[in-house]
């Protein structure tokens, strides 16, 4: 996900959590000794969940080199009875399938890539490999959704249906949903699901999760682009001789900024942000091209075709002004619509998460800036819930929320999730919906933690 702080609409001050430092344990009571939610779940599973985060967590792949951490998730679906199909869509995209006799279809999905950055935590096991870190959460989705496939397929008395998993590479790039949709055939090959299912890791506290309130958008939309502007190069003590693409680059990052400003109503929200300028080797030398990237994120898609204009005129222009001997390349790297999660589906697993973590643990959540490929899983009108993970120690929370130093957030070196507590409740809060979704077996759906309310199958779409 690409992702800044995201905050909830309803105050967390009650929600629990474990008044923790982020670091990874065994279960433990929250706040006042409060039972932490998904506490009930098998100390074994909690115990083979954890492992695999902390694996996951050291060993970080970026987007498109993911096959150690596939084949750790292979690994574990095939455990648990799954059948696993690798290379959906090319790369390494896999499904795992679980039937369990006639009844819907849910899908769960989890990503597998990590970003370059270098983690500053200070934890026992962070990352080692130089310069990839999970900095967005992929780790702790992973060992969620192996959590709950493990509690699922260890109880299937209790419901029929089929349960698809999909780990899916390339989502800090935006790249990975559509392949596997598009070239890998997801749902011709697997069956088109009743519905989708996926969380994501959030700077909220720990214990809780967190829903976009009916209706309303959850992620903004986002367009990606690199630029390329021409110069021509030279010696830099005869800068008269050469068009200089670093002092163009310069001039075209700063007359960016406004584009929002000037281009956006006031009462629409929308952010423009360069995140990479790269020009030339040397001080001494003038190169003879610059290259940036940026990105644009608003929750319509004319908003976004309305940005890409104004950005590519305004690169243009920069240019021309600076007598370029050739227009500059503007090239669209990846897109993605803003996530409208289904509000009848959203309303149906937001009770099941408050019948297994208790009401005052599901908070609303606001509209954020932040991007996902996710919305690609919608593709012919397929339902889909999407909730965030809160990940945040309560003391550190509370630290923050008094003045103190910001909670590190997604994408940061510092982002450190309180496993020991958001863990349980991500698995809790998977199988809770998945059962929502599937129908009731004869077992009657009672068993274990993450029970839905009621038969599940019935409550979606209505």
């Amino acid at each position: 996900m690409r992702c800044e702080m995201v905050t909830a609409a309803r105050t967390a001050k009650d929600a629990g959590g474990a008044d923790g430092d982020g670091r990874a344990g065994g279960g433990r009571a929250g706040a006042g000794g409060e039972a932490a939610p998904g506490s009930a779940l098998p100390r074994p599973l909690l115990r083979s969940a954890l492992g695999l985060y902390l694996d996951l967590h050291a060993h970080p792949e970026l987007s498109g080199h993911e096959h150690r951490t596939a084949d750790l998730l292979a690994a574990r679906l095939a455990e648990h009875g799954l059948t696993v199909t690798r290379a959906v869509g090319g790369g390494h995209g896999l499904v795992g399938v679980l039937r369990n006799g006639p009844g819907p279809t849910v899908l769960l999905r989890t990503e597998l890539d990590a970003l370059p950055v270098t983690e500053a935590t200070g934890l026992p096991y962070a990352s080692e490999v130089p310069g990839v870190m999970h900095a967005c959460g992929h780790d702790l989705h992973i060992a969620a959704v192996t959590g709950a496939v493990a509690l699922l397929a260890a109880d299937r008395d209790s419901w029929r249906g089929t349960v698809l998993v999909v780990g899916q590479p390339a989502e800090e790039t935006l790249g990975g949903a559509r392949p596997m949709l598009e070239d890998g055939r997801l749902y011709e090959r697997f069956g088109t699901p009743d519905a989708v299912l996926a969380q994501h890791a959030a700077p909220l506290p720990a214990g809780t999760v967190a829903h976009a309130p009916g209706g309303a958008p959850l992620m903004a939309g986002s367009i990606a682009a690199d630029v390329t502007l021409y110069g021509r190069g030279g010696h830099a003590a005869t800068p008269h001789l050469t068009v200089d693409p670093v002092l163009m680059a310069a001039s075209a990052v700063l007359g960016l900024q406004p584009v929002v400003a000037r281009e956006t109503a006031p009462a629409e929200q929308a952010v423009l942000t360069v995140g990479s300028l790269r020009a030339g080797e040397r001080g001494n030398i003038t190169p003879d091209t610059a290259e940036l990237s940026f990105t644009a994120r608003a929750f319509t898609d004319s908003a976004l075709d309305r940005l890409l204009t104004a950005a590519t005129r305004v690169v243009r222009a920069h240019a021309a002004a600076s007598d370029a001997p050739r227009d500059p390349e503007v090239t669209v790297t990846a897109r993605s619509p803003a996530l409208l999660p289904d509000p009848a589906l959203t309303a149906a697993v937001r009770r099941a998460h408050e019948a297994a973590l208790g009401e005052g643990r599901v908070l609303d959540a606001a509209p954020t800036t932040a991007t996902e490929d996710f919305p690609h899983f919608a593709a012919g009108g397929v339902p889909t819930a999407y909730w965030l993970l809160g990940t945040t120690g309560l003391r550190q929370w509370r630290a923050a929320r008094a003045g103190g130093v910001p909670v590190p957030p997604n994408h940061a070196p510092g982002f450190a999730p309180d496993v020991r507590t958001a863990l349980p409740v991500g698995v809790t809060a998977l199988a809770a919906a998945a059962r929502q979704v599937l129908d009731a077996g004869p077992g009657g759906g009672s068993a274990g933690p993450g029970e839905g309310e009621g038969e599940g199958g019935g409550e979606v779409g209505s």
